[in-house]
C-alpha cells in the first residue's frame, strides 16, 4: 500500500504516488516481460520532487520538493540495476546525516535540483529553473556536487536547454527573481564551458520555464506568470502567479544576434510549460506546443488550471502576426520528438495524456494529422514518452518509447518499452521496478557510446 502522512490528504502532491519514498535502492538483474531490444545499451533516468523531510501540507508546492533521481541501466538485452539517489544539496546531505559536498551556489539557492536529468560534455546533470545551479551526478547517480559549468555560467540555470543535434552545444533561456525584469539566454559548447550569454529585457520577473530552437533563432516565451513578493509573504514556496495585467508574447533572437536584434510577437493570453519542437518554415516559424489557458491563479500548488491543449503557432515575420491554431483539444503534456530533429521539422510527436479519467500516451502524426492513443488501462499514471531512435542514422520513428508507468492497484511502476511503428501494439518489454517512482517531470535516455555522456560504468 502507499504510505502517506495523515495530513497529506491536505494536499494533493502529498498523497497516492505524489507521496515521496523513503529509501535509496539498488537493485540488479530487474525482472523483464518481453524481450529488451540488444540496441539498447544505457541509463533511462528520470528526476522528480522528493522531500527528504516532511514539508508542511498546506504550503508544500510540488515544484519544490528535493529532487531524487531513478535510474535504469540496459545491455545486453537485461536490465541491469536500478537505482534511486536523492540529490545531496546541502540541506539534503544534513537530513540524511552526510557531510555536504560544498561547492558554487548562485545568490545563496543551494537547492537540489528537481526538475530533469541530462547528460553533457561527459557529465550528468541534474537541473532546475528559476536561480539553482546544476548538481553533476557520478554514472551511478551518487552526488558529485554543484556545477556551474567550469565557472563560466554567470548564474542559476534552466530545467530545459535544448541540445543542437548538428552542433551539440545546449541552448537555454534562464530566469531568477533577483534579476529583475531580464532573463539570459546562454549557449554551452560541447566543452562544457559557456561560450555566449544574452541578457534580454522582459516586461518583469517572469517564469520562463522552456525555450524553442530553430535553425535561425532562439525562442523567449514571455508569459503572464511573474514573481510575487504577495505570494513570498503568504508564505508560498514557489511564489509565481498568473499575473493578467502582464502581457503575453515570444521573442524570437537570432541565434547568434544580440538583445537589440530580438523581436516580440504578441499571443493569446496563457502560459506554455513545454514547446514540442520548433522549425523555421521559409521567412516564417513554426512551434508545436502545449498551451494551458492560465496558470497558477486559482490553484496555487501546482499546475492545475484546465486541460492544457496541443497547438501550433506559427510566426509570420513578414506581418508581424502570430497564427494560433489547435491541434488536439485532448488534455496532454510532456511532448516529445525524435531529439535529432530539434529545431527541424518533424512529423512525428508523442504526449502523455490525461482526460476523463483515462491515462494514456499519445503518437501524433503532423504530416497526415492523424494520432494514436495507447490506453494504459489499470494504470494510475505516466510519465513523459522518451523516444530512443533505433541506431544514429535511423529513420524517425524507427526506435522506442520509454515511459515510466504506475500500477495504482499493485503500487508498483514499470518502465515501458514500445515500438515506436507499432505504438499501440505489445510492449516489446515492461521492466518492473523494486519500488515505486513517485510521479515528477522529465527524464532521459542517455546512451553509453554518447559522446555528450561518456562516462564509463
Amino acid at each position: 500500500m502507499t504510505t502517506t502522512s495523515p495530513r497529506a490528504s491536505e494536499n494533493p502532491y502529498l498523497a497516492g504516488n505524489f507521496a515521496p519514498v523513503h529509501d535509496e535502492i539498488t537493485a540488479t538483474d530487474l525482472p523483464v516481460t518481453g524481450h529488451l531490444p540488444i540496441e539498447l545499451s544505457g541509463r533511462y533516468v528520470r528526476n522528480g520532487p522528493n522531500p527528504s523531510e516532511g514539508p508542511e501540507p498546506k504550503l508544500y508546492h510540488w515544484f519544490t520538493g528535493d529532487g531524487m533521481i531513478h535510474g535504469i541501466r540496459i545491455s545486453g538485452g537485461r536490465a541491469a540495476w536500478y537505482r534511486n539517489r536523492w540529490v545531496r544539496s546541502a540541506k539534503v546531505a544534513k537530513t540524511l546525516g552526510e557531510a555536504p559536498k560544498g561547492g558554487p551556489v548562485h545568490s545563496g539557492m543551494d537547492f537540489a535540483p528537481n526538475t530533469n536529468v541530462i547528460g553533457h560534455a561527459g557529465r550528468t546533470l541534474a537541473i532546475v529553473e528559476a536561480g539553482a545551479l546544476p548538481y553533476e551526478l557520478s554514472y551511478e547517480l551518487d552526488t558529485v556536487g554543484p556545477y556551474n559549468f567550469g565557472g563560466t555560467l554567470p548564474g542559476g540555470y534552466t530545467a530545459h536547454p535544448k541540445r543542437d543535434p548538428l552542433t551539440g552545444e545546449l541552448h537555454a533561456v534562464s530566469y531568477f527573481w533577483g534579476w529583475g525584469n531580464k532573463v539570459q539566454y546562454s549557449v554551452a559548447g560541447t566543452d562544457g564551458r559557456i561560450r555566449k550569454t544574452v541578457d534580454i529585457e522582459v516586461g518583469g520577473p517572469v517564469s520562463v520555464h522552456d525555450i524553442s530552437l530553430t535553425s535561425k533563432y532562439a525562442v523567449i516565451y514571455d508569459l503572464p506568470v511573474i514573481f510575487s513578493m504577495d505570494a513570498v509573504a503568504a508564505g508560498a514556496q514557489f511564489p509565481y502567479v498568473w499575473d493578467p495585467s502582464y502581457h503575453s508574447r515570444l521573442g524570437l533572437l537570432p541565434r547568434e544576434g544580440t538583445a537589440a536584434d530580438i523581436r516580440w510577437f504578441d499571443v493569446e493570453p496563457c502560459y506554455v510549460f513545454h514547446p514540442l519542437n520548433a522549425y523555421d518554415d521559409g521567412d516564417d516559424v513554426v512551434l508545436d506546443v502545449i498551451r494551458h489557458p492560465r496558470m497558477f491563479d486559482t490553484h496555487k500548488l501546482g499546475p492545475d488550471e484546465g486541460p492544457p491543449a496541443l497547438e501550433r503557432w506559427t510566426v509570420q515575420t513578414g506581418s508581424g502576426k502570430v497564427r494560433e491554431e489547435r491541434l488536439d483539444d485532448r488534455g496532454q503534456e510532456f511532448p516529445r520528438i525524435d531529439e535529432r530533429l530539434v529545431g527541424r521539422r518533424h512529423r512525428f510527436g508523442y504526449t502523455a495524456g490525461f482526460l476523463s479519467g483515462e491515462v494514456s500516451l499519445m503518437k501524433h502524426d503532423f504530416t497526415s494529422g492523424s494520432s494514436q492513443t495507447r490506453i494504459l488501462r489499470g494504470a494510475g499514471g505516466f510519465a513523459e514518452p522518451v523516444f530512443v531512435p533505433r541506431h544514429a542514422d535511423a529513420a524517425e520513428d524507427d526506435g522506442w518509447v520509454l515511459s515510466l508507468v504506475y500500477d495504482a492497484g499493485n503500487d508498483t511502476s514499470d518502465l515501458l518499452v514500445l515500438n515506436a511503428a507499432d505504438f499501440t501494439g505489445e510492449p516489446e518489454a515492461v521492466v518492473h521496478l523494486p519500488q515505486r517512482v513517485p510521479f515528477g517531470f522529465h527524464g532521459n535516455w542517455i546512451p553509453d557510446e554518447d559522446p555528450q555522456e561518456s562516462q564509463q560504468p
